[in-house]
């Protein structure tokens, strides 16, 4: 088939895709489905959202599925999208399947479809690539069989990428091993030059160390092949020639940018009230963290709107449902997390931020769910000052210090055979996510490998690229600092998001709130505040009590193990930090550095109110002694005491203070072991009673636990844990 031919199949194939008998490609997106179908090239697509980047691999799978080619392999991380695609993939004959976490059950059925040649496509969730079973048995078979590979969010592939996941460096290994003249391509709408030049150099360095991913990111070619890949064509030469980069201009006509400054947390919600039916059709609220989008989705559906909470915590067939109610216009909006990130389907008249996320980039990516198959689609950014808190608190999450992995090294090599991640936690004092991820990375570097049962080391040498993370990490402080000024600027809001990408046609869009195109009304009323004020200020969040003692303590030396038979009741907290209305109160309470002071007045109404809303029953008062707040403490529990009558029976001392008030923290076992050694319970006359455990401040919950289990040891009849506040 000649080129001319080829085209006309692809643009029949593209008006099946897309559902219009009129629909033709574009030059690039011809030129991108040329180099994978007549070529066999590689090839990296950096187009805006919205501009048909799925369309460009359908139409490719379905030329070199005609070739005789076979299966297109997928790496996609957003769940929501795999099922779009799915549906449109299916309207245009073409057959695909998923394999992700959500959908364990139909695996088995998926392999066996894909080894009797019946799936043109098969989607695959990243954090598949680093599970034992799959990429020792399945992912060789697939790399052997492929007819073309495909990278989605490929920015993620870049420790420069807004959104890196350590589950894509395993991709680099892949490239390594696909057999020549299988196609590749890459596909991202929130590159900018820097992360486009590493992208472009991993996928043309496939006869390169697999385990220097991020080198190429920091050498001094990099920006030469930046400079090439922002102006479109191929980067570098050699090698580097064999990969086509198309990267087109950013701009998204249908799409108007306006940022709205409210000072206070109710004036944001009561602007959603008042104004939320004013906005075209139906669309997303995002918001930075899962209490912000339960908490806003509670209060407008009081106010009569019809929307719904979604997050990484909701149940995957409860997210399918929502999805389609919100692409079907059964809502008016979903209040989301960026767990959320609708496919090219879905028709959004507006997305509206609660809260800045930490860069432009991923930005720029949140708001290009709206305005695909719309004229226009309204999009509002409201910030707020604790958005900088929260900021803070991702980056905390970021590569651990080097003692850390050398501990879980030693961990590893001394223990010989494969010791699974909650037995590790006993000797690295990581959270259950960080520890993964570090080991994640580890493995794709060589110094350990994921196997059945956990991990093993490699006892291969490895080295802790310290300037290199301090480099990332002063990067995403400057990209916070660009937020911080796209909010404040007065210059053209969309030009101003195309410059971060380094998109070189970035011109006025004439469209925004600062180029005077758009004007949404800033007023709210004072009805709403005020309901919206109450329903912030409402104190008591329940706390679900621990279940489990985490594995392997007996390596620490302590004797729990299995169900806690005899622990605390459910108890509550006056508010969560991250919490929009009261959660400012204990953020400056609990903000580093910040004095130590009695209970401020507006939390102890909190509590007051918390207390009666919930009814204990108390009979007898314990608190955990604290070096950080003792006025807070000792205030809280005299007015508990005295408002409630309620005797005070004694305290958790301290008995250790060598041990930190924080040591631990971050991991369930750690915690256990220091809360162990720094408290011992000193309280007399609980035996038989409802006692009342107040702390502070609840964090892993596993002090509240420890706590709890001493009591009922004493004889506590119930234990009912209080505290002013909870970090999650």
């Amino acid at each position: 088939m000649d080129r001319t031919e080829m085209r006309a199949d692809a643009e029949r194939h593209l008006r099946a895709l897309v559902g219009s008998d009129t629909a033709t490609l574009y030059d690039d997106q011809w030129a991108a489905i040329e180099a994978l179908a007549a070529d066999r090239r590689r090839a990296l697509v950096v187009q805006r959202t919205g501009w048909g980047k799925s369309a460009v691999y359908f139409v490719a799978t379905a030329l070199l599925r005609a070739q005789g080619s076979g299966p297109t392999v997928i790496i996609s991380p957003l769940l929501a999208l795999m099922r779009n695609q799915i549906e449109a993939a299916d309207r245009a004959g073409i057959r695909a399947v998923t394999i992700n976490s959500t959908n364990i059950e139909q695996w088995q059925e998926a392999h066996a479809q894909i080894a009797a040649g019946e799936v043109d496509v098969l989607l695959v969730s990243p954090e598949r690539l680093n599970n034992p079973g799959f990429r020792d048995e399945v992912l060789p078979r697939l790399t052997e069989s492929a007819g073309l590979l495909v990278i989605d969010e490929a920015h993620c592939i870049s420790d420069w990428g807004h959104d890196f996941r350590p589950d894509y460096r395993r991709i680099r290994q892949m490239l390594t091993d696909l057999p020549a003249g299988i196609p590749v391509l890459a596909t991202t709408a929130t590159a900018n030059a820097r992360v486009t030049a590493d992208v472009a150099e991993q996928l043309a360095a496939s006869d390169a160390d697999p385990h220097l991913v991020s080198t190429s990111s920091t050498s001094e070619a990099a920006p030469k092949a930046a400079s090439e890949a922002a102006s479109g064509g191929e980067v570098g030469a050699g090698v580097e020639s064999e990969v086509l980069v198309l990267r087109g201009e950013l701009d998204r006509e249908s799409l108007s940018l306006a940022v709205l400054n409210l000072k206070r947390p109710e004036e944001r919600l009561a602007w959603l009230a008042d104004h939320l039916d004013e906005l075209d059709g139906s669309g997303i609220i995002y918001t930075l963290t899962v209490a912000a989008s339960q908490e806003i989705a509670g209060f407008l559906r009081d106010r009569g709107h019809d929307v719904a909470a979604y997050s990484g915590q909701t149940e995957p067939t409860e997210r399918q449902a929502l999805e389609q109610d919100l692409l079907a216009g059964r809502l008016k909006a979903l209040v989301a997390t960026s767990a959320l990130g609708m496919g090219f389907d879905a028709t959004l008249g507006f997305v509206v931020n609660v809260g800045a996320p930490a860069s432009p980039v991923a930005y720029y990516q949140q708001v290009g769910r709206a305005g695909r198959g719309t004229a226009h689609a309204t999009v509002l950014l409201l910030p707020a000052y604790e958005d900088r808190d929260i900021w803070k608190y991702f980056a905390s999450l970021a590569f651990p210090p080097e003692q850390h992995v050398r501990t879980a090294l030693s961990a590893l090599a001394q223990h010989g055979g494969a010791m699974s991640t909650a037995t590790l936690e006993t000797f690295v004092d990581l959270s259950r996510g960080r520890l993964e991820m570090m080991l994640k990375v580890l493995d794709v570097d060589g110094a350990v490998r994921r196997v059945q049962g956990g991990w093993t080391a490699t006892g291969q040498d490895w080295v802790y690229e310290q300037d290199r993370y301090d480099r990332v990490a002063a990067a995403r402080r400057d990209e916070q600092a660009l937020m911080l000024e796209y909010i404040s600027t007065d210059r053209c809001r969309m030009r101003f998001l195309r410059e971060a990408l380094d998109d070189p046609g970035a011109v006025d869009c004439g469209r925004c709130d600062n180029c005077a195109g758009l004007a949404l009304p800033s007023s709210v009323s004072d009805a709403a505040v005020e309901v919206a004020g109450d329903r912030l200020s409402r104190p008591g969040v329940a706390v679900q009590p621990r279940k489990m003692w985490p594995t392997a303590l007996g390596n620490l030396g302590i004797d729990l193990k299995g169900k806690i038979s005899a622990g605390a009741e459910e108890g509550r907290v006056v508010a969560r930090l991250t919490d929009l209305g009261l959660g400012q109160a204990l953020r400056d309470l609990f903000r580093p550095g910040a004095e130590d002071q009695p209970i401020p007045a507006a939390l102890a109404q909190g509590v007051i109110a918390t207390l009666s809303d919930w009814q204990p029953g108390a009979e007898g008062i314990v608190s955990f002694e604290s070096r950080t707040h003792p006025l807070l403490v000792a205030s809280l529990v005299e007015g508990i005491s005295r408002v409630g009558k309620i005797p005070v029976l004694g305290r958790i001392a301290i008995r250790d203070d060598s041990v930190g008030t924080g040591y631990g923290s971050t991991n369930s076992a750690q915690r256990i072991a220091a809360v162990t050694r720094r408290y011992a319970l000193d309280a007399e006359g609980v035996a038989g009673k409802r006692v009342l455990l107040v702390d502070d401040l609840i964090g892993t919950g596993w002090s509240m636990a420890l706590g709890a289990h001493w009591l009922r040891e004493a004889g506590a009849e119930a234990v009912l844990p209080l505290a002013l506040g909870s970090e999650t």
